[in-house]
């Protein structure tokens, strides 16, 4: 992003608690980063204005962001909103479930087809550990129990792979710099695999990840056959250290993609001595491909030398807005907002049952009876009345209260789905000492 990017991410929470203006942030710093907050401030409150937030309505906040505000100012809305999933826990239970379901269904998405993809899985994760969080331990514990005297599996295999690399002849004529870069597949992302039609968890490809990045040797004038010739060789080496899983190896160099993708993809089996563990995937690629691969060629384009063609622009909203649908697809079976189900002649009576005194409204020391029963404290129920009571007259309406009872029914439905995922994870991942490793998980997150 460039400097009014980054002016705009700066100045937003000292514009939101009024010690600085728009006029004086375009007088003082700029029209355009004024522009930037202003156009970031109508992202951030544009989710707000829709009361019910199922899958259709959320898919259409996310095109409406794509198609009318600048990308820019949804970059830094996304990074704000990432601040806020990292520091999240003061909030109570409630808000954060609440925040959570908006930033699975809204900002993680939005992130994706943005090309934020680093964006998008910690939103996305961070929103899994809140709303399912017995399954976001569950996995996690599983993805530990690969470790290997407490050091990341991930990082055995990455030093293990760059120092074959480093001590090969060939690979050192073709090349000046090499890096492998190693990662987990997102918890959540693990978890949709894991419970996917049935498979197996040896049957989860990409949970391990590495990508090799090459550098051909510069003063050459067949720098580009050089950088394959190094991702070729590279790949014998991987085979060297592991087994191969034929049919998916994808050779994108001799084949590329038709936005021109260019990478060599395969998996390899790293189980041992009778432990079965995930197979890993392995990328191979030179830095052009990898600056391709991580913006395409447009990115490319716009790069190197900016984007000025209108018919360029248009083409890359449309990409961006099919990769939208795309992420919605991910996101069918969270519990939506929409309580349509709730019989109003129900809530009604629900709502005369806490309105002791009959006079039409709920006071906080009803309200606090109702949180007792979630487990909340009264400090919650305050700050529920003060978050509900919209006219600000310390008791709640009928029509407040049943805003409040679909939040109560959301949070249900999330914790009936977090028991049935860590039961379905349970009963297919079989790990030892589970409780002992959850545990573990709880204090590594504190």
């Amino acid at each position: 992003m460039d400097a009014e990017v980054i002016s705009a991410g700066i100045l937003r929470v000292t514009l939101e608690a009024g010690a600085v203006s728009i006029h004086e942030v375009r007088d003082r710093v700029g029209i355009g980063t004024a522009h930037l907050l202003h156009e970031s401030l109508r992202v951030k409150n544009f989710p707000s204005k829709v009361g019910i937030l199922d899958e259709e309505s959320a898919a259409s906040l996310r095109k409406f962001c794509l198609t009318f505000y600048d990308i820019r100012a949804v970059i830094v809305e996304l990074a704000l909103k990432l601040d806020t999933m990292r520091n999240l826990s003061y909030l109570p239970k409630y808000q954060q479930q609440m925040v959570s379901l908006e930033v699975m269904k809204i900002h993680a998405p939005l992130a994706h087809a943005a090309g934020t993809k680093f964006l998008s899985l910690e939103l996305e994760d961070l929103a899994f550990q809140y709303l399912f969080p017995h399954s976001y331990l569950y996995v996690d514990a599983w993805l530990q129990s690969h470790e290997s005297g407490g050091k990341p599996l991930i990082e055995i295999y990455k030093e293990q792979l760059l120092q074959s690399l480093k001590n090969d002849d060939v690979l050192a004529a073709l090349v000046e710099n090499i890096s492998v870069h190693g990662r987990y597949k997102s918890r959540y992302s693990t978890m949709k695999k894991l419970l996917k039609d049935g498979r197996r968890p040896e049957d989860v490809n990409d949970i391990l990840g590495l990508r090799v990045i090459l550098k051909p040797k510069s003063g050459t004038d067949h720098s580009n056959e050089v950088g394959e010739m190094a991702c070729y060789r590279t790949r014998e080496i991987v085979l060297s250290l592991w087994r191969e899983i034929p049919h998916r190896t994808k050779d994108y160099i001799a084949r590329p993609k038709v936005n021109g993708y260019r990478s060599l993809h395969m998996a390899v089996n790293v189980s041992e001595s009778g432990r079965t563990r995930p197979l890993m995937e392995i990328q191979i690629r030179t830095t052009e491909m990898d600056m391709l691969a991580a913006g395409g060629i447009a990115s490319h384009s716009l790069y190197k030398s900016g984007l000025t063609n209108p018919e360029e622009a248009k083409r890359l909203k449309a990409i961006m807005l099919a990769a939208a649908e795309l992420a919605a697809l991910r996101l069918q079976d969270l519990p939506s907002m929409n309580h349509k189900d709730i019989n109003s002649g129900h809530r009604d009576r629900v709502f005369q049952l806490l309105d002791k005194n009959g006079d039409g409204r709920i006071s906080i020391e009803e309200l606090m009876e109702v949180m007792e029963e979630l487990g909340a404290s009264d400090e919650d129920a305050k700050e529920m009345m003060q978050l509900l009571d919209s006219n600000s007259d310390g008791s709640l309406s009928s029509d407040e209260f049943h805003a409040f009872q679909k939040q109560v029914e959301m949070m249900r439905s999330l914790e009936d789905r977090d028991d049935q995922y860590r039961n379905m994870l349970d009963e297919k991942l079989h790990v030892s000492n589970i409780t002992g490793l959850i545990e573990a998980s709880k204090a590594g997150s504190v």
